[in-house]
């Protein structure tokens, strides 16, 4: 007869197969995140303190080329010089407090001789021929700040658009195709700039439009990702320790 039952750790074939991997790649992706979301917290603290620093001299700092732009990308510069208006860059599909528009990347002539692009800023969609802002189109020699900047699409690549150079619009900066663009002869830095947020004349183009705040909702997925392997593996647990009955014989 059944004298009572215990309980008992019982192994089972599929669910172990299925399980197992199931758990070691949610903790993988929970701690994948994790160091995601360390790096955003190191990428935003970065771009804060350089983009807050006094700006530095661009000409004295980079003498030649920049070595490490990578390194250096949001680094608070200041340059001194002319803009090229005439050889003006569109950069497409942009948009500031819900409304469309474009940012303006001009070809700047350093004092030094040589030449860096300079991304202006945001201009509305109806300002987008230049001589509906004439003011903006500084002339002479003007000294302003901007952040360094790498060129590139951020995204990623198998969404990455195709830049138009035929009809001068540019979803993302391509340096060197945008220097063949505009025929600069001159020594092209091989780095943007980013312009501050001083006002210019007739309010645009408005710059300091550098994204220095990412978002970082890594910690949401961390939370996501361990939680499904601690449930999966509790789940496991309880349908494998199953009542096993001890019968006694009379």
């Amino acid at each position: 007869m059944t004298k009572g039952s215990t309980r008992r750790f019982q192994l089972t074939f599929w669910p172990t197969i299925f399980t197992i991997p199931v758990v070691i790649i949610a903790i993988a992706l929970g701690t994948w995140q994790l160091s995601r979301m360390e790096w955003k917290k190191e990428q935003i603290a970065l771009r804060t303190d350089r983009a807050s620093a006094a700006a530095v001299s661009f000409t004295e700092t980079y003498p030649g080329e920049v070595a490490d732009p990578q390194a250096d990308e949001f680094i608070n510069v200041w340059v001194e010089g002319e803009f090229l208006h005439d050889k003006e860059l569109i950069m497409g599909a942009r948009s500031l407090d819900r409304q469309l528009g474009i940012q303006i990347i001009t070809p700047f002539a350093m004092t030094d001789g040589r030449q860096i692009l300079i991304n202006r800023g945001f201009v509305p969609s109806d300002l987008k021929d230049p001589a509906a802002r004439p003011e903006g189109q500084i002339e002479g020699t003007v000294k302003l700040e901007g952040l360094l900047r790498v060129g590139g699409w951020k995204g990623y690549e198998f969404v990455r658009p195709e830049n138009d150079p035929e009809d001068n619009f540019w979803f993302y900066t391509d340096i060197k195709e945008m220097s063949q663009k505009t025929g600069l002869s001159n020594p092209v830095m091989s780095v943007y700039l980013d312009a501050g947020p001083a006002e210019n004349p007739g309010g645009y183009p408005l710059g300091g439009q550098t994204r220095i705040e990412l978002v970082n909702n890594h910690l949401e997925y961390v939370i996501t990702w361990y939680a499904m392997a601690l449930i999966l593996a509790v789940i496991y647990f309880i349908y494998h320790y199953r009542p096993v009955e001890k019968r006694e014989d009379d």
